[in-house]
């Protein structure tokens, strides 16, 4: 998914940037949604009215209402489907806040419950207005409530507080595709809360495991995009952590754009001979060089526009002289908010082969669609958009090199934004570490906490030494990436930070998928030695056994939503004209490591495999029904950060 995000303040200022978006959609058939990407633990307030359809004026020819989305048809254009989100109290501002999105053509719904299907039907129910429902994630709430309206929304929403009876009614009778089964529905104190009937949301979850372990399957190909990651153009030893950085989030964001059916080229094909065998060690793809990309017709273009390098002076070598690039950032680069400063750029040869392997990578795109998907119906549809994944050091460079792409090539996508990732900070060294030496003292302390644990030093066992790269992997890729890539990173050192008894780090959530390999093994082991029968179909369990207020944390918070969280990290957020753009990879490492937490209070507390007595088989076949999908979610998540899980550590 490409996102189109735009936050609504005051004013109808935003609205013509959506305008103008929808405008140059082309004639294939798009919908820009707006999607609200949901906040953990934040309860939010409602009352706010969003600015789409009071500010659209009269090139809206029609527009549908419901509290979940406006849809506004512009004539002879396509429709905007804008969601309202609920405002944030965080700071205590209330501010709507739009995001849009452009959807992927995805095939007929797989039947699956949603979260997000749940909200608009409760909010449908209420009638016209705002989203006012939120889902509960608290384990303390979660004890007498799944969904909540907050008592000042609905007051906001009928004057008096009091919600009508048929509204009510209306509630507890929900039914629709994706739409949770409702057991009941009351007024508190709180607000108007309601419950599921959760054996039959076990029942449709736990009975469709693999359809909520992976994202909405695309019936056509996505959008291209293009990843330049500019870090990976020289040698393991030059990359300092702030450009590693760079380089984990690009793979990670490649992974999940492929995942949700986006066609995604990477650039630089990396050349140093040394670089391959570091990425792989840190479990990134990458693709090598095989050649050079010809940089004739670019040296051509560029010695036409050439100016003087510098008055009196003989070039140094590589130096081809200077180009004005005053007239491409008047026309593009000013609105769009480069640096205004750019209006000179020293041509370098090294300049010009980077341009040209931009260049082929984007004309030169493979042309067959991924597996089982249609070729794309209208040529309009293929565009590409240019995404640099750029260090805060080499933003100021890649403007330039933006620019000067324009500047000499007419054909060079009009699309190109730039996704920054801050700086990092470490603590508990006074040098500065380049990424080498980051990962090798990560392994080294990986290697000595199991010296410690086992009593003996297990580096030169064959059967550890890919173990530990994958923890040392996971370690580096947990905490570069559980901080969203835009913000300042604080790397601190110590040993702490790779223990398998952490709550914060890779270790911790490769330790808990190997409890999970190890109990699984566990099972097939006694099953083997006829101490339990074989799993029986899934049809046949009783999921009203699974009473433990753990069972429904793990479903509701880990299982339930996962599909939706495999969306967020395919989401590149930005304005329709600007230079930035946001992603959320950093959702992926909180999400896995919330859920190993929770699945590791849940397995300290119950013990799964229990005496083998036939009463007690099948609350035992239940839970292990749920650890299982626990289990392809974690394995799931793990892969989109080239992490593959471990059966023992």
């Amino acid at each position: 998914m490409i996102s189109m995000r735009e936050t609504v303040r005051s004013g109808p200022r935003p609205v013509a940037r959506i305008l103008s978006l929808v405008a140059n959609a082309g004639d294939d058939d798009r919908t820009l949604g707006l999607r609200r990407t949901p906040r953990f633990r934040t309860r939010d307030k409602a009352g706010q009215t969003g600015h789409a359809e009071r500010v659209l004026g009269p090139k809206v020819g029609s527009c549908r209402h419901n509290s979940l989305w406006r849809t506004c048809q512009l004539r002879d254009r396509h429709p905007i489907r804008a969601r309202v989100s609920r405002p944030s109290r965080k700071f205590g501002l209330l501010t709507p806040c739009f995001r849009f999105r452009l959807l992927l053509p995805v095939a007929m719904a797989t039947g699956r419950l949603g979260v997000g299907e749940t909200l608009g039907a409760l909010n449908t129910a209420l009638g016209p207005g705002d989203p006012v429902w939120f889902k509960e994630t608290r384990a303390r709430h979660l004890r007498a409530r799944d969904f909540l309206a907050p008592r000042p929304a609905l007051q906001a929403r009928f004057g008096d507080g009091q919600v009508p009876e048929r509204v009510i009614r209306a509630v507890a009778g929900l039914q629709g595709p994706g739409v949770a089964p409702v057991m009941r529905c009351a007024p508190t104190p709180a607000g108007l809360a309601l419950q599921l009937q959760r054996p039959a949301v076990f029942e449709r979850v736990l009975g469709a495991v693999p359809a909520y372990a992976v994202p909405a399957v695309p019936a056509a190909p996505g959008p291209r995009v293009l990843l330049h990651c500019p870090a990976l153009r020289g040698a393991p030893g030059s990359l300092r952590l702030s450009r590693l950085r760079a380089v984990l989030v690009a793979d990670h964001l490649a992974r999940a754009l492929r995942a949700h059916g986006v066609r995604v080229r990477l650039v630089p094909a990396v050349r140093d001979p040394h670089m391959p065998t570091f990425l792989q060690q840190l479990r990134v793809d990458w693709p090598a060089a095989s050649e050079s990309a010809a940089t004739e017709a670019l040296r051509s273009r560029a010695l036409a526009e050439l100016g003087p390098a510098r008055e009196g002076g003989a070039l140094a070598p590589g130096v081809l002289g200077t180009v004005s690039l005053k007239e491409v950032l008047q026309e593009r680069g000013r609105a769009a908010g480069y640096d205004p400063k750019l209006d000179k750029c020293l041509v370098t040869e090294d300049q010009l082969s980077v341009l040209a392997e931009l260049q082929e990578a984007v004309s030169q795109w493979p042309q067959a669609s991924p597996p089982g998907l249609a070729a794309a119906p209208h040529a309009s549809a293929d565009v590409c958009m240019v995404v640099h994944v750029v260090s805060c050091e080499e933003e100021f460079q890649q403007q330039k090199l933006d620019l000067l792409w324009w500047k000499l090539d007419d054909q060079a996508p009009l699309t190109q934004k730039h996704l920054v990732c801050g700086p990092v900070k470490v603590t508990g060294t006074p040098s500065k570490l380049t990424a080498p030496e980051y990962y090798e003292f990560r392994h080294t302390q990986v290697c000595k906490a199991s010296a410690l644990k086992h009593g003996r030093d297990l580096v030169q066992d064959p059967a550890w030494t890919e173990i530990f790269s994958i923890l040392s992997a996971a370690t580096i890729k947990f905490e570069m990436l559980s901080t969203a890539p835009q913000s300042q990173l604080l790397l601190a050192l110590a040993d702490s930070s790779i223990s398998t008894k952490g709550t914060r780090s890779g270790t911790f959530v490769m330790y808990n998928c190997a409890r999970l390999a190890t109990l699984f093994e566990g099972y097939k082991h006694s099953t083997e030695q006829g101490l339990y029968p074989t799993f029986p179909p899934v049809s046949s369990l009783d999921f009203s056994l699974l009473q433990d207020e753990g069972e429904w944390l793990l479903l509701f918070n880990g299982v339930l939503p996962f599909p939706d969280l495999l969306g967020q990290t395919a989401a590149l957020a930005c304005a329709a004209s600007g230079l930035h753009v946001t992603a959320r990879t950093e959702t992926m490492c909180k999400f896995l490591v919330q859920l190993s937490m929770d699945f590791s209070s849940y397995y300290n507390r119950v013990h799964i495999l229990g005496e083998p007595r036939p009463h007690l088989f099948g609350q035992m076949f239940a839970r292990l029904q749920l650890l299982r999908a626990v289990r392809e979610v974690l394995h799931t998540g793990l892969a989109t950060l080239g992490l593959p899980p471990l059966s023992h550590i």
